[in-house]
């Protein structure tokens, strides 16, 4: 059986004797972002949250990518992404899946822009199919 994202990053974390919180500080990256990682949820990570945590985990940046999932981005019109996204960032939270009907595991990520602004970035996936909200 071919190894998972989650798996891959669990047992480099725990071979480094790190906690989700240690590998978390280690590479800059949110908490709840590595614990999304190995819980399976997040199946394909921004290009800074790969560099990050590929130097955290002391592998390369390749070595996580091809774990990743590919998704097809395009499936679902982006005006319908965009209208799910600002039903997050107004707080519904029982939203559904456009392309299986189920339901969306949703949450608000708090970041910060290049000039130290706060930024309020929804995320969500579907509990069902691997659609999710980048």
């Amino acid at each position: 059986m071919e190894e998972t994202l989650a798996q891959f990053v669990q047992s480099r974390r725990e071979n480094l004797g790190l906690t989700p919180l240690g590998l978390s500080k280690k590479c800059n990256v949110p908490a709840v972002i590595i614990e999304e990682i190995e819980a399976g949820h997040e199946l394909f990570l921004s290009v800074t949250v790969r560099q990050n945590l590929s130097k955290g985990l002391r592998c390369t940046a390749d070595e996580i990518k091809k774990l990743e999932k590919n998704f097809e981005f395009d499936e679902v019109p982006m005006e319908e992404m965009d209208v799910l996204k600002q039903r997050i960032l107004n707080g519904e939270t029982e939203l559904y899946c456009p392309k299986c009907n189920s339901l969306l595991n949703v949450r608000i990520e708090t970041m910060y822009d290049i000039e130290d602004n706060v930024v309020y970035v929804p995320r969500g996936y579907c509990t069902k199919c691997t659609f999710q909200i980048k």
